[in-house]
């Protein structure tokens, strides 16, 4: 595993200039383009209560995504490691934000993963991998809300 400082490079550019620029609130589109050299483009927008276009990707989706991709990733890890053999994975991910007159921020996030482990594997410790990855996760440890976890795991007869 690579250690040390790592950097990530992202171009947004906007292209949501209708005209007139930004002349006034409702003159302008929110759409961007998220681009990472070497990958597809991520159709960008606001958040449809804000004028975007909810076909698009918004900051909000991409940050509850980022946190349950990260815990998945370290999760699928520590299993490899620990001998519990992960045959499907997938997270119903909620996150909850608030918007006043004075603030707007996250409160919450909540991963739902559902895990299928293969026959014979330890469900105790494919449970207890998820506080592990909490512990380890590069997003839940940067953001300053809680990231909570409730797995459900379960076995296959492969």
């Amino acid at each position: 595993m690579a250690s040390g400082e790592h950097e990530y490079r992202v171009n947004v550019e906007w292209i949501g200039n209708e005209g007139s620029g930004t002349s006034g609130y409702r003159a302008y589109g929110r759409n961007h383009e998220i681009r990472v050299d070497g990958k597809p483009a991520i159709p960008g927008s606001a958040d449809p209560a804000f004028r975007g276009d909810a076909s698009r990707w918004n900051p909000e989706d991409l940050l509850v995504a980022s946190a349950s991709a990260c815990h998945k990733l370290w999760y699928l890890h520590l299993c490899a490691e620990a001998g519990v053999v992960v045959e499907r994975y997938r997270d119903d991910a909620l996150g909850t934000m608030i918007d006043t007159a004075t603030e707007g921020r996250f409160t919450r996030i909540v991963l739902r993963p559902h895990v299928t482990i293969r026959a014979g594997g330890d469900v105790a410790l494919a449970e207890h991998l998820h506080h592990t990855a909490h512990e380890k996760c590069y997003i839940a440890n940067s953001v300053n809300f809680p990231i909570e976890c409730e797995p459900v795991i379960e076995t296959i007869d492969v």
